[in-house]
């Protein structure tokens, strides 16, 4: 019923929320995406994006065909692989920043592992600025990290509002400087605390800085500071600030898959997880407690 070069197409525009850009990914002309999304649409009965001459937004059935959209391709590249007698195999060096620590992306990982048993898959959890650097060194092959909405740097799993969070009872002072809870540099959510912070001539002070993701937790919930972070991937007990806090809004954060260099066997395994990922993405939005 639903054609995977139709889901695929489907993806890209959902995840770019452009015609244009969904079109220069898969290297189609825009006619050719609006006719997939067409027949998708015709045969789901529903309209799944509303869009006008300025902008594309998923409908309420968009929505729901992008969890069922991932789900059909991942099973369709795991029968493809399967029947097609091909075997990835090799050693993948594959890092994740810390926002993925709490997700269901265990859950997709061992997936993969179940169905490329003879990929050695090696996984870094770490900052994602300190994963862009390793990238770049050459010492990880493929990287699920932040980045910056302007940054030109990998394939987009979704975007998300950077919010600021703490502790239910937290009230802020508008007199006293504002208590952050920060990664240490070159933590993406620090940097831009920081950035809107002095922009708007607020005055602030770090009052906890950790590597770990489960330490600026600790502090958060026990009532220290303030930290910026996912909308989609607030931690239990931590909440969204009120607009009446008085803090600057944070804007937009991407998620997103970057591939390294290396060719051979490891490109192949990190082609394969990259499916993987984009195919269980709405699992990645989800809490694993």
């Amino acid at each position: 019923m639903y054609e995977p070069t139709h889901l695929r197409t489907f993806l890209a525009v959902a995840q770019t929320l452009s015609f244009t850009q969904a079109a220069r990914r898969l290297g189609l002309r825009q006619s050719t995406v609006s006719q997939h999304v067409r027949r998708l649409e015709d045969a789901a009965g529903r309209q799944l994006f509303s869009r006008d001459t300025h902008s594309v937004e998923l409908t309420e059935d968009g929505e729901a065909m992008l969890g069922f959209a991932r789900r059909i391709l991942e099973v369709h590249e795991q029968a493809t692989a399967f029947f097609g007698g091909t075997r990835v195999r090799g050693r993948l060096r594959f890092g994740a920043s810390e926002d993925f620590v709490l997700t269901r992306l265990p859950e997709i990982l061992e997936a993969f592992r179940s169905d490329h048993p003879e990929v050695d898959l090696e996984l870094t959890v770490e900052l994602s600025g300190t994963l862009h650097e390793r990238l770049a060194a050459g010492k990880l092959d493929l990287v699920l990290a932040k980045r910056l909405p302007k940054d030109p740097r990998g394939e987009l799993v979704w975007r998300d509002d950077l919010v600021w969070i703490g502790a239910e009872r937290l009230r802020l002072e508008p007199d006293r400087p504002v208590p952050l809870i920060v990664y240490p540099p070159p933590g993406i959510t620090r940097a831009r605390a920081l950035e809107v912070l002095e922009r708007q001539g607020r005055d602030w002070r770090i009052v906890c800085t950790s590597g770990s993701l489960s330490g600026l937790i600790a502090a958060a919930r026990a009532g220290l500071g303030v930290m910026a972070h996912s909308r989609r991937l607030i931690p239990p007990g931590l909440f969204r600030l009120p607009d009446r806090a008085g803090l600057p809004e944070l804007g937009k954060v991407d998620f997103v898959l970057v591939h390294g260099h290396r060719r051979g066997p490891a490109e192949a395994a990190a082609d394969a997880l990259a499916a993987a990922v984009l195919a269980g993405g709405e699992r990645l939005r989800r809490r694993s407690d």
